[in-house]
């Protein structure tokens, strides 16, 4: 492990850089200052027993879901908008994987996610 201080615009960061570990994501660097403790993501809400779906749609990264465009039910077409997700304030469109029956709906508006949570799921 490396330690760096960085300064970004006139604030101080001590940053610990981890070699030969792959997460996938990159570590939040941590503020010199106390930082102000984050709300706590609000847990997935579960689809009734056996109406989970064999293909999941996970969320790419943290963030809000600002809508849901399909219902349980639908059919929906590859590339077609299923939810929007706001991240670092900007919207971005989680679209269907394959062509199938939405299934489940496990967010809802206002739900905070984190990266790979389900989303949905269809048949």
């Amino acid at each position: 492990m490396k330690n760096y201080t960085i300064t970004v615009n006139g604030n101080v960061y001590e940053v610990t850089v981890e070699e030969g570990v792959s997460t996938g994501a990159a570590p939040a660097p941590r503020a010199a200052a106390p930082a102000a403790p984050k709300a706590a993501p609000a847990a997935p809400k579960a689809a009734p027993a056996g109406a989970q779906g064999s293909v999941t749609v996970a969320a790419p990264m943290p963030g809000k879901i600002l809508g849901v465009k399909a219902n349980v039910g639908q059919a929906v077409k590859k590339g077609e908008v299923m939810l929007i997700l706001e991240a670092m304030k900007m919207e971005n469109e989680i679209v269907a994987p394959s062509d199938g029956t939405v299934a489940s709906i496990n967010v809802s508006v206002g739900d905070a996610v984190e990266a790979g949570a389900t989303l949905a799921t269809l048949n």
